[in-house]
């Protein structure tokens, strides 16, 4: 006999949107069951952000080795141990997990099944022993690599985000298909470790940001020697020799093949729907993910989506935002919207890529009337001292100064649109940027300096010269 179980709250999926959710409503005192039927936080601790900022680290630490000529110190071309930094890896993770463990959350008071869950009804949901009929229910099962139906694929053993912290052999030449922000961080970190890298992008690279700012980052990353296929189809794949794969292409030169040691797959990712019964409960769904409102409910009313599953923008922030509006909804009563456009987002190569708002062409197809405001850090005093004055900052703003958007190229990036994120959010202005005072030498004065440079064609208003003339005669 299944194990009936009644909580105010089941949520499906222990990645960081689940959890959240989880400790936030337990906290409350809230009954709550958590379902996992793989690791304890997700994609995102296991397979994605953490270790992929654990291998990008290592990277920039050899990287900084063989760049101290320019600083006076004499470089070095470091010695690197593959496995020892994939041991780095792993016990970033394993330093992390506790955060997530199942022991941490049932100390909360939450009630953590790992099994697999599938709707039975509209209200109820199985899982191993257990039959969970809950007041309501929040899917927060993630998303998983998506493999392309690409000739050959099948009979190559690719890697993907799952498997690739799994190597302890660095590859001599490892092939990237994607050219979005997993692929470039996973090309930079591979090649300053010292790999010979390849990136294949069917459109353009790192696509979905602005193409002034991305177009800084492909330079650098050219720079440091990764080969960047751009508009180039993936015709097929084979195997060549024991240990080695054979990628066929069309691109703009014509047909011809790459030949690598290794493959990974960075094609995007595609919605963990699979194996939970939805048609069971009511819920709509396809190959993009649950159907939801504004609202984050699904077509049952009982059953929210949150992050990938949802989908929505595929970042770790943006299920922490989902998972904060449900948790007002349903605790509290409290009426919520999802708002995209305040979602920032970052690729943390280096330079480091960040996006907050409208970029420029968005502005363009939607037809909003805009401004640019720019400032190079090539004029910022700190990022001279740092030779890192590669990058810029690019603010959109309607004509009356209000910021619709930002765009970041450069060290630190990642950081600096934190702030940027906040004023899109709460609608300021460039005057409430220039306003605030930056400590100086900052990075972050760069955007400072962006936004006061709104009000440089006042300067030069006769009407304004002429109010100044009239003024110096009192004294």
């Amino acid at each position: 006999m299944a194990e009936v179980l009644t909580p105010d709250i089941c949520v499906i999926g222990a990645g960081s949107g689940g959890l959240t959710v989880a400790a936030a409503a337990a906290s409350f005192g809230v009954s709550v069951v958590l379902i996992e039927k793989g690791k304890m936080g997700g994609d995102c601790l296991n397979y994605g952000c953490v270790p992929s900022k654990a291998l990008l680290a290592a990277g920039k630490q050899a990287q900084s080795m063989r760049s101290g000529s320019k600083f006076g110190i004499a470089p070095a071309e470091p010695q690197v141990n593959f496995k020892s930094v994939m041991a780095h890896v792993k016990s970033v993770i394993a330093e992390i997990a506790p955060n997530d463990s199942v022991e941490r959350f049932t100390a909360l008071g939450v009630r953590v099944i790992q099994a697999e869950a599938k709707f039975g009804d509209k209200r109820t949901v199985f899982a191993g022993d257990h039959e969970v009929r809950a007041r309501r229910f929040v899917i927060a099962t993630g998303s998983s690599a998506l493999v392309p139906p690409i000739p050959g694929l099948s009979d190559v053993d690719y890697l993907t985000n799952e498997t690739l912290f799994e190597q302890e052999r660095l590859p001599t030449h490892l092939i990237i298909i994607g050219g979005g922000p997993i692929g470039m961080e996973m090309a930079q970190a591979h090649r300053r470790l010292g790999a010979e890298v390849t990136v294949i992008e069917a459109f353009a690279a790192l696509g979905k940001d602005d193409p002034e700012t991305a177009s800084i980052i492909l330079s650098a990353l050219r720079a440091e020697g990764i080969s960047i296929l751009e508009n180039t189809k993936v015709v097929s794949v084979e195997r060549r020799g024991k240990l080695g794969v054979r990628v066929h292409v069309e691109g703009p030169a014509g047909a011809t093949v790459v030949d690598g040691t290794r493959l990974l797959v960075a094609a995007g990712r595609i919605a963990n729907v699979g194996g939970l019964d939805l048609e069971n409960a009511g819920i709509q769904f396809d190959r993009r993910g649950i159907k939801t409102g504004s609202n984050l409910r699904t077509t049952n009313s009982r059953v929210y989506a949150i992050g990938d599953v949802a989908g929505s923008l595929q970042f770790t922030h943006m299920a922490g935002y989902h998972a904060g509006l449900v948790v007002r909804s349903i605790l509290f009563r409290l009426p919520i919207k999802e708002n995209r456009a305040i979602i920032p987002w970052a690729t943390f190569t280096e330079p480091e890529l960040a996006q907050v708002g409208l970029s420029e062409p968005e502005a363009k197809k939607s037809g909003v009337p805009f401004k640019i405001l720019r400032w190079p850090f090539s004029e910022n005093d700190r990022a001279v001292a740092e030779h890192k004055a590669a990058g810029l900052i690019k603010i959109l703003t309607s004509p009356k100064g209000r910021i619709l958007g930002v765009s970041i190229a450069g060290h630190g990036a990642g950081e600096m649109i934190n702030m940027w994120a906040l004023a899109v959010s709460k609608g300021l202005g460039v005057r409430d940027i220039a306003s605030y005072v930056a400590p100086y030498p900052t990075m972050s004065e760069a955007g400072k300096r962006a936004a006061v440079s709104y009000f440089a064609p006042f300067s030069r208003s006769l009407r304004l010269r002429k109010l100044i003339g009239f003024l110096r005669r009192f004294g």
